[in-house]
C-alpha cells in the first residue's frame, strides 16, 4: 500500500483516537445500528480523555460519510486538531477497535483495505462520452461530444441519388471517438509527469475497442475495459463502482504476491535484502533501507524510541549503542509503520504467504551496514 496516502498523520499533533468498526448497510436498521455504535465508542473515547472537540470531530465523521453498499468497515483516525483519516474499509475488523495513543493505528486499514489511485472513468459510444477523474478522492465529470453527426445508419436510408450514408456514418463515429481519445489523454496525462494510475472504459465492445484504437500506446497499458454495461443503457453505477473495486483488489493480490515472492527469496538467499524481526527491521528503518514494511501479529511487542521519534529499537540498550537517549516506549504496531510511512516505504498486511518472525519484516532497498538487533 503506498504510504502517501498517511503521509498527512507525520504532521499532524498528537494524541491520536483510532476507531475501527462495522459500517455495514445491508439491513433497514444500518443506521440505527450505527447510532448505537457511535454511543458506546464515544464513551469509550471520552473515558480515555480524548478531548470534546475532537470527540465531535469524529462524530461528524462516523454518522455523515456517505453510506457503502452493503457490505464494509470504517476506519477513523482523529489528532489533536480532529479527523485525519475518515475512509470505508473493504470489510470490517472483526471487533470494534478504540485506541488513545500518541500515535495512530492504521494496521487494520493494511489489513481491510486497498490502494485507491487516480483513475479516470470513461463510459462512451460512438456519439462521445461521459468521463469521471478520480484525483484524490474528489470526483469531477463531463460530457465529450465530439460533434460528428450521424453515428447511426438511418434504416431505410437507402435513396437514389443520395449515396450511401454508411461512409458519413462511419467517419462521424471516428470524430467522436478522436475527440473522446484526445480529452481522455489530456486529462490522463494533466497531473504531472505521473500522470493518471489507470484508465477504465465501459461501454459496448465496438466502442471500447474503437476508442482503445485512438489511444496513444502509453496510454493504452493503463486502460481496463469493465464489461459492466453501455452508455445510455441504464447500466447501475453501483455495478460499475464494484468493478473498479474488484480491479483494485486484484492488482493488490498481485503486489502482495510479488513482495512474498521477492521477501522469501531475499530471506532464504541471506542477501541482506530483506528482513525479518523486531531487531532486524527498526535498524533498517533507522538507515532509511525499507522499501516495503510488512505487519503481520506484533501482539503487545514494544519499541522504544528518542524523544523525537527519529531512532526506533527493541529496547533501550540497542537505542544507547546508537547515541540516543530512550524516551518512550511505543507499541510496536503503532510506531513501526509511522516510521515507515516518515522514509517513504511502502506497507503491507502479512497474509497466509508471509509469516515474519516477531510479526515483522521488511523487502530492502540496499543492504544495511548492520542488523543490530541487541538483546530481546
Amino acid at each position: 500500500m503506498d504510504s502517501d496516502r498517511f503521509r498527512r498523520l507525520l504532521d499532524a499533533p498528537a494524541p491520536f483516537a483510532s476507531v475501527y468498526f462495522d459500517d455495514s448497510h445491508d439491513t433497514h436498521d444500518a443506521e440505527a445500528k450505527l447510532e448505537l455504535e457511535w454511543r458506546a465508542m464515544r464513551e469509550e473515547l471520552e473515558g480515555r480523555g480524548v478531548a470534546p472537540p475532537v470527540v465531535d470531530s469524529i462524530e461528524d465523521a462516523v454518522l455523515n460519510l456517505r453510506p457503502p453498499i452493503g457490505k464494509s468497515g470504517r476506519a477513523v483516525v482523529a489528532g489533536a486538531e480532529g479527523v485525519v483519516i475518515n475512509e470505508h474499509l473493504a470489510r470490517p475488523t472483526a471487533t470494534t477497535v478504540v485506541r488513545v495513543s500518541e500515535l495512530p493505528y492504521v494496521v487494520p486499514i493494511l489489513e481491510h483495505s486497498f490502494d485507491h489511485p487516480d483513475y479516470l472513468l470513461v463510459v462512451a459510444d460512438h456519439s462521445g462520452a461521459d468521463i469521471t477523474t478520480h484525483i484524490g478522492g474528489t470526483l469531477r465529470s463531463e460530457t465529450v461530444d465530439g460533434g460528428g453527426y450521424p453515428v447511426h445508419k438511418a434504416a431505410g436510408a437507402e435513396t437514389a441519388g443520395y449515396g450511401d450514408p454508411q461512409p458519413r456514418t462511419d467517419e462521424a463515429a471516428r470524430k467522436n471517438v478522436r475527440a473522446v481519445a484526445d480529452r481522455v489523454a489530456e486529462l490522463a496525462e494533466g497531473k504531472g509527469d505521473k500522470g493518471i494510475d489507470v484508465i477504465f472504459v465501459v461501454g459496448e465492445v465496438r466502442s471500447r475497442s474503437d476508442l482503445l484504437s485512438e489511444l496513444p500506446d502509453r496510454l493504452r497499458e493503463r486502460t481496463v475495459a469493465l464489461e459492466v454495461g453501455a452508455r445510455h443503457s441504464g447500466h447501475d453505477f453501483g455495478e460499475i463502482e464494484q468493478a473498479i473495486e474488484d480491479e483494485f483488489v486484484k492488482r493488490q493480490l498481485r503486489t502482495i504476491d510479488a513482495v512474498a515472492q521477492r521477501f522469501t527469496a531475499e530471506i532464504g538467499r541471506q542477501s541482506g535484502l530483506a528482513a525479518e524481526g523486531l531487531g532486524a527491521v527498526c535498524s533498517a528503518l533507522r538507515q532509511g533501507a525499507v522499501d516495503t514494511l510488512i505487519v503481520g501479529d506484533l501482539g503487545d511487542a514494544t519499541v522504544v524510541a528518542d524523544e523525537g521519534l527519529t531512532t526506533v529499537a527493541p529496547n533501550e540498550d540497542v537505542l544507547s549503542e546508537q547515541g540516543a537517549a530512550p524516551a518512550k516506549t511505543l507499541r510496536a504496531d503503532e510506531a513501526l509503520p509511522l516510521l515507515a510511512v516518515s522514509v517513504g516505504a511502502s506497507l503491507l498486511h502479512a497474509d497466509e504467504r508471509i509469516a515474519p518472525a516477531d510479526g515483522v519484516g521488511a523487502v530492502l532497498r540496499y543492504a544495511p551496514s548492520l542488523h543490530a538487533t541487541g538483546p530481546g
